[in-house]
């Protein structure tokens, strides 16, 4: 496996200034990116966490999924005072979603391994899934390539607007249904069979979309001692009881500072992908299966948005210590809920979570606890042997396809396919017509008004029959050539699917049903450097 850093030209000012450990970017984190962890677990040790209770709470809902041993050799290094974690986290993508989430994966794992090393000391790394997010209609389809395209497939599920993932129930005929349409866009190899069988057992043994992520997550990991938790478990729910409370209480501190920092993040000139208000109470309300988001009126009560619920900030914090499962967090508060549960060494986030965490400074002090590390994960885009064979074959460099696309270098090669190229002839000849015909239009002009504008309406069919030919001739070139333009379409396809990055469209399942997982697994094994924009894998 050939492993070659690029830079990224398309990447955001914030990560740029961020990677660069730009002046400006000092006052919005505790920690800069690419240090040494040995201050971070010095800090640490001022802390005190539930260890055992998590623990235990970690090996129950990891039993539920079957999880590797490796997986509860480290939970049980968890309970170990100066045991530290790295943790990452996203919502439970169908087959594990677009490849970013295991290239996350793999990050959280590399990075914990190099710690470990370096620090002496159980670095343990953990997946933190949303459960308790709700927009089903951004994890419920895959992408796969077809016809040098990407075509969407949509697992159907109604009726479940506002319902927790973790809460969502699969359909299990339209599930079925939609896992074995997905096979059939497959080439058939040695990996097939199995790879079916495999995912047709995890997904008949899961209720939700949850349990599917999970189970498919641990068939891709299981030596690396991954730790999945679902942040929507109602036993995670009870070990966050007193923490739900801290956030009740510290709210006011929390939201306007969150706001000011937002607030003086985009007068720097910097988008962030988050939508906040002083008022907003940065928590849910779970009522009838729904979750509500709340906000703080002029009086200090708790409100959902719609007015849903009107709550006293001494009944919400009865509702934190009785019924803490009718709680949960927003963007703002997971992360701080993430850091109240785990000690955690660093947390790997891509860009766009790393620049709104970057507004969370002051919620982080306003629990008296300092932001963690933040790193960004490995950016990787994978490339075959055909698709290394295409871009030799048309000297085009990889480098250049993943930052670029190849639609001009396309252009380019089917002009120089005509000689003189048709376009430099029709310019020509238009020039030309024009030309011979500005006497004719001039006579025209001369006798009468309207005379003049018949010739030159004459004029423009002219040009429309000869750009009619250059028509014909273009798809005359593109049918000679079909094969050769289908070759650019598949490169375009693979290295910059839709404008993006490979990993934020990709599913992994066309790579493993063509090369197993053994590429997983050589890249999970693979040290990489976090300096590094971005990683071209070549398997």
């Amino acid at each position: 496996m050939q492993i070659d850093p690029i830079q990224l030209h398309r990447q955001s000012q914030f990560i740029y200034d961020y990677r660069n450990k730009s002046d400006q970017m000092k006052q919005f984190f505790d920690y800069m990116p690419f240090e040494s962890g040995e201050q971070r677990v010095k800090d640490l040790k001022n802390r005190s966490f539930d260890r055992v209770g998590l623990a235990n709470v970690l090996r129950m809902i990891n039993k539920q999924w079957e999880a590797p041993d490796s997986t509860y050799h480290n939970i049980e290094r968890l309970k170990e005072d100066n045991s530290v974690v790295v943790i990452g986290g996203q919502q439970a993508g169908l087959m594990t979603g677009p490849m970013y989430t295991i290239n996350k994966i793999i990050s959280i794992i590399q990075f914990a391994k190099q710690q470990e090393a370096d620090l002496n000391i159980p670095v343990i790394p953990v997946f933190w899934i949303a459960g308790e997010d709700h927009d089903l209609d951004e994890i419920n389809h895959i992408y796969l390539p077809n016809q040098a395209q990407m075509k969407k497939h949509k697992l159907l599920q109604r009726g479940f607007e506002k319902h927790s993932v973790s809460h969502i129930h699969m359909d299990e005929s339209e599930s079925n249904a939609w896992l074995n349409k997905l096979f059939e866009q497959l080439t058939e190899t040695q990996y097939t069979k199995d790879l079916y069988e495999t995912v047709k057992g995890c997904l008949d043994k899961s209720t939700t979309y949850v349990d599917f992520f999970a189970r498919v997550i641990y068939q891709l990991f299981t030596e690396e001692g991954l730790v999945l938790i679902d942040s929507a478990d109602p036993k995670v729910r009870q070990l966050e009881s007193s923490y739900f409370i801290q956030l009740i209480e510290n709210q006011p501190e929390i939201s306007e500072g969150v706001y000011a920092a937002f607030s003086q993040l985009q007068q720097k000139g910097y988008s962030l992908s988050l939508d906040v208000d002083s008022t907003d109470g940065h928590l849910f309300y779970h009522k009838n299966n729904e979750r509500i988001l709340l906000m703080r009126s002029d009086n200090g009560e708790w409100i959902g948005k719609q007015n849903e619920v009107r709550l006293t900030t001494e009944e919400l914090i009865t509702t934190a210590r009785a019924h803490p499962e009718c709680l949960s967090n927003n963007v703002v508060t997971r992360p701080l809920m993430q850091e109240l549960l785990f000690p955690s060494l660093a947390f790997i986030g891509g860009p766009g979570e790393i620049s709104y965490w970057a507004a969370l400074k002051p919620a982080f002090h306003a629990l008296n606890m300092k932001m963690p590390p933040l790193l960004p994960r490995l950016s990787i885009t994978y490339i075959d042997r055909n698709l290394e064979k295409s871009l030799k074959r048309f000297d085009i460099s990889a480098t250049d396809a993943v930052n670029q696309g190849v639609e001009d270098i396309k252009d380019n090669w089917l002009t120089s396919k005509s000689n003189p190229p048709v376009e430099q002839v029709v310019n020509e000849i238009k020039v030309a017509v024009d030309k011979a015909h500005a006497p004719l239009r001039d006579i025209a002009r001369d006798i009468r008004s309207d005379l003049g504008e018949l010739a030159d309406k004459n004029l423009s069919y002219l040009y429309s029959d000869i750009e009619y030919l250059e028509d014909r001739i273009r798809k005359a070139l593109q049918e000679k050539y079909a094969k050769e333009l289908y070759e650019f379409d598949h490169i375009n396809n693979v290295l910059q699917p839709r404008g993006g990055l490979q990993e934020r469209i990709w599913n992994p399942l066309p790579l493993i049903n063509a090369y197993g997982t053994d590429f997983i697994k050589k890249m999970t094994n693979a040290p990489c450097s976090f300096e590094h924009d971005h990683y071209l894998v070549y398997i």
